[in-house]
């Protein structure tokens, strides 16, 4: 899967769970400031993405996240990690 084809599985996760408007969703998108995605959304949001990513994951693999492109860039990193 390539990074744009996160960015779009993200997005339609951000749009069906959290309701937001597809034109707020962009890679310089920040979670909290942005998007109003708190801590308890996070999860929710980890919850989503793990089967994208095939695997559990971690929630400390994203602690630095906090623009949409840094969950996308994780993401990967996570994924070719396990392929590697």
């Amino acid at each position: 899967m390539t990074k744009q084809e996160m960015f779009d599985r993200l997005s339609a996760i951000l749009q069906e769970t959290f309701d937001i408007a597809p034109e707020r969703i962009k890679p310089e998108s920040r979670l909290y400031d942005d998007l109003d995605i708190d801590s308890i959304d996070a999860v929710d949001l980890i919850v989503k993405l793990k089967p994208i990513a095939g695997r559990r994951l971690q929630p400390d693999a994203f602690k630095s996240v906090r623009t949409l492109q840094d969950v996308v860039d994780a993401l990967y990193g996570l994924m070719h990690d396990a392929t590697a």
